[in-house]
């Protein structure tokens, strides 16, 4: 059984983590399926296991970038798009080795925020498996996300809620922080 104190340290260590933090080393299959299976063990009510995942990986980067690029552009008024932004997007795509879709399948079985609260701890489940791997990643949720069903099929009652982007780590993590629990708890006992 793993040490407690190990857990705490690997949820302690977890950071959003860009894909300039990104290393040309690729992930592989065996670490994909983990960081995946990881995800499928999230609890979730009524075991309705709402989260769906698309994988962008090789060339389908390129093709994700631009559909990216060509969303910013239609969605942006001209006078406020950058090139700076543009240029971005597409670094952002090409410097991650995968790309993970987080979609949310409803059930109608329960009220659509429990789905989404058991996506998000999915997530967190992956994100905690990258950072025990050495793979860097973040949660992306921009407008275009609405759009996704043109980039991909999504199912019935599927919705994107994000981009989770990932890249072997190269350098440190950086240092954070929290305010002590004890500001954040309250306890009732009579």
């Amino acid at each position: 059984m793993m040490n407690s104190h190990d857990l705490l340290q690997i949820i302690k260590s977890r950071r959003s983590v860009m894909p300039t933090q990104y290393s040309e080393k690729e992930i592989t299959s065996d670490e994909l399926n983990l960081i995946l299976e990881s995800a499928n063990w999230a609890p979730n009510h009524k075991r309705t296991e709402p989260w769906r995942f698309t994988v962008i990986q090789g060339e389908a980067k390129k093709r994700f970038a631009e559909f990216m690029l060509e969303k910013y552009q239609e969605t942006t008024l001209p006078e406020a798009q950058s090139e700076r932004k543009k240029a971005g997007i597409v670094e952002k795509c090409m410097m991650s080795d995968k790309i993970i879709l987080i979609s949310v399948k409803t059930s109608h079985l329960l009220p659509e925020w429990e789905e989404l609260a058991a996506t998000a701890m999915a997530v967190q489940n992956m994100w905690l498996m990258c950072t025990a791997l050495g793979i860097g990643s973040y949660w992306s949720s921009p407008g275009t996300i609405s759009k996704m069903s043109e980039f991909t099929d999504l199912e019935e009652d599927e919705n994107c809620y994000g981009i989770f982007y990932m890249g072997k780590r190269k350098g440190d993590l950086h240092e954070s922080s929290r305010q002590p629990i004890e500001n954040k708890v309250q306890f009732i006992e009579s």
